[in-house]
């Protein structure tokens, strides 16, 4: 059975919110995750304007494509989030929803303020990739 495990990396920071890296154990098969997006089932862009209620989306969306492929979000390997956006309390505001949503599994991320996303209204995109057992 492959596992997940979090590295705290001495060294660095201790009170980071998330850890510094992620190795595997067991065999296993990758699953690599398009970005995440905040749409709804008729692929328009939810809560315009509102970075936290996208946040959420892009993250229902993601345990959707990870249970797809028959992982969870603690079989997630890492992360990046990009947040259209040059505020860092934009940033903030996606990270809690991220962290909190990850709770007990802070795996590495990237957090990224960008130009733009894809879609109209669009705020928010998270990247995954997972680890999991064969099927």
């Amino acid at each position: 059975m492959p596992s997940v495990r979090l590295l705290d990396v001495p060294g660095l920071a201790p009170t980071a919110p998330y850890a510094y890296a992620a190795t595997t154990t067991g065999d296993h098969r990758h699953v690599q995750l398009a970005g995440s997006c905040p749409l709804d089932l008729d692929g328009r862009t939810v809560a315009p304007g509102d970075i936290a209620a996208q946040t959420a989306q892009c993250l229902d969306n993601l345990v959707t494509a990870l249970d797809a492929a028959g992982a969870t979000l603690t079989d997630v390997l890492g992360s990046r989030v990009l947040v259209a956006t040059t505020d860092p309390g934009d940033l903030h505001t996606a990270w809690d929803v991220v962290h909190a949503r990850f709770a007990d599994h802070p795996v590495p991320s990237t957090l990224a303020g960008v130009t733009v996303l894809g879609y109209p209204d669009q705020l928010v995109e998270i990247e995954a990739w997972a680890v999991v057992a064969p099927r």
